[in-house]
């Protein structure tokens, strides 16, 4: 009697066992294969405070995750299901049940990019940030010139603190984040490269080199060419002449440029026009970038001290030491031109 109640224990232990067995290895397969994503990814906002079992039945709805019932089970059973975090995710094609979990409650969101480009205005990034579609939009300037209240900016105009870069965030960032961010990022970079010059005396602060970058960087998108240009503006200034930087120019004439540069613009008096007022201009007129920055800081030594448009493709210049040169090689370049429209013309 004794040996048979043993026997029939032992046997549901045994039976226990093997379903006990059955069951966790029917979850583990559950949990470790893939979602129904026919698409390669689909994409999942949760709202805050929405639950898992409501997140779940959704995911069930587009037919992405089977037996909901299970997972919000097992979640539950985990402690995880009251952990999950609000945000838009990226669900891929390997992720699984077990893997979709771990990334709502570790809130992997899914990251968008802004690049700021190098020579941008503050207006132009203030445009790219306002197109954003997973931008938070809370600003309201009636002119860029505010955002330096804004922010608490050291410095009364807004125009070249900001860095040219690709920024990554999560959906419904606001868009003063990401200045702040960019701002920050301007100053670091704008440090290392004043702590790290070359010292010469016409740049007095870290905002001059700032100043001067940003001409640089309009004036070329030729990186070799960078340091050159650098150099001929650093002597332009030691022997007290004028810059005489057309983008600038530009700057200064705002609205009323209509791209076409002509002699009366350069006439006008503004504080950019820099053929009629010696030294730097009162503020930068784009968002440098790194290589312009360091050019300004180590620009290249030499003699020259003009440079004009070759007028070919690769928008390279001829440099020069001497004006009489330099008006040959303005010469050329018009030359150039004429022969273009020429060809055009056949």
């Amino acid at each position: 009697m004794t040996r048979s109640i043993i026997n029939k224990s032992l046997i549901g232990v045994v039976i226990a066992a093997l379903v006990s067995g059955g069951v966790y290895l029917w979850l583990q397969d559950y949990l470790t294969t893939p979602l129904n994503i026919q698409t390669g990814e689909a994409t999942l906002n949760i709202e805050r405070g929405s639950s898992l079992q409501s997140v779940a039945g959704r995911l069930a709805d587009r037919q992405i995750l089977r037996t909901p019932a299970i997972f919000t089970g097992y979640a539950r059973f985990s402690g995880l299901a009251e952990k999950i975090q609000a945000g838009e995710y990226l669900l891929k094609a390997e992720d699984t049940p077990n893997s979709l979990l771990n990334k709502l409650v570790e809130g992997r969101v899914k990251l968008h990019s802004l690049t700021i480009i190098e020579g941008w205005t503050v207006a132009e990034l203030l445009n790219a940030l306002a197109a954003h579609s997973a931008v938070r939009q809370t600003l309201d300037l009636a002119s860029p010139a505010e955002l330096s209240t804004l922010l608490n900016l050291d410095y009364p105009q807004p125009e070249g603190l900001f860095y040219p870069d690709t920024y990554r965030f999560a959906r419904d960032t606001a868009d003063v984040e990401l200045l702040r961010q960019a701002h920050e990022l301007m100053l670091q970079r704008l440090n290392e490269a004043w702590s790290g010059r070359e010292p010469h005396g016409v740049l007095t602060e870290p905002y001059d080199l700032l100043v001067l970058a940003s001409i640089v960087e309009r004036e070329t998108a030729l990186e070799r060419e960078r340091a050159q240009i650098a150099g001929v503006f650093v002597r332009r200034l030691e022997q007290g002449m004028r810059l005489q930087t057309d983008p600038a120019v530009i700057y200064g004439l705002g609205d009323a440029f209509d791209g076409n540069l002509t002699r009366r613009h350069l006439k006008k008096d503004t504080p950019y026009n820099t053929y009629v007022r010696k030294g730097l201009p009162p503020t930068p007129i784009a968002l440098p970038g790194r290589d312009a920055l360091q050019a300004v800081a180590h620009p290249e030594p030499g003699d020259a001290l003009y440079f004009v448009a070759t007028g070919r493709s690769d928008g390279s210049h001829y440099f020069t030491a001497t004006l009489h040169e330099h008006n040959a090689a303005v010469a050329r370049y018009l030359a150039m031109l004429k022969q273009q429209d020429r060809d055009k013309a056949q």
